[in-house]
């Protein structure tokens, strides 16, 4: 799994001339990074006498933060596991009919899980951000730059994640499936950029 390697080797095998972990992979990683950043912000600020008031909302915050990272860990592996199956659909028999039918019955299959997977992890992360905001101004302000990062991240993984479910729709033939979910990506995009930008914009450094 790739979730259990080191970072070493992690980015060994990214750079390698293996097709996985590719961009959905990575834009889950970044998810998952954003997580673990807001739940460390949560955690600098419980225990701090200058932030009593702010304390039960971290304390609410750190453990949906660290559920949101074991979601976005798992997809790391699931991405790359959805873009092995469309490439071993892509292999399977066409000598007939009966396996040219069954054939791309797969790959469309296989397709659309392969679209699915980044679009949930586009979901969870500006989801997520929400999380992002509320440590970022309630939380301890000697790490609002570290919150700032973990909106970025979150950013990144709604935008990467965005892009790979857009390459997979240009595959699948459902042509009412990808309209509906091209239209949830573009307001997903959107979105995560303007929170973004609101977070940032409001950052006094």
């Amino acid at each position: 799994m790739l979730i259990e390697l080191t970072l070493k080797d992690f980015l060994a095998k990214t750079a390698s001339n293996d097709p996985v972990p590719g961009g959905g992979s990575i834009s889950a990683l970044n998810a998952a990074l954003a997580a673990a950043l807001a739940e460390m912000v949560a955690n600098l600020t419980i225990g701090k006498k200058k932030y009593e008031e702010s304390e039960p909302l971290m304390r609410k915050i750190a453990p949906l933060a660290a559920e949101f990272q074991r979601y976005f860990s798992t997809d790391i592996d699931a991405d790359s596991d959805a873009y092995n199956a469309v490439f071993e659909a892509f292999k399977l028999p066409k000598e007939t009919e009966s396996e040219k039918t069954a054939r791309n019955a797969k790959i469309q299959e296989a397709t659309k899980i392969a679209a699915e997977i980044p679009l949930n992890v586009a979901r969870k992360a500006l989801k997520m951000m929400e999380l992002i905001e509320q440590v970022a101004k309630n939380g301890n302000q000697n790490a609002v730059t570290d919150a700032c990062v973990a909106m970025m991240c979150a950013r990144t993984a709604v935008l990467g994640a965005a892009l790979n479910v857009k390459i997979n729709l240009l595959s699948i033939k459902d042509e009412e499936y990808v309209n509906k979910i091209a239209q949830e990506i573009s307001i997903l995009e959107k979105t995560a950029k303007e929170r973004e930008e609101l977070l940032l914009n409001n950052l006094k450094l």
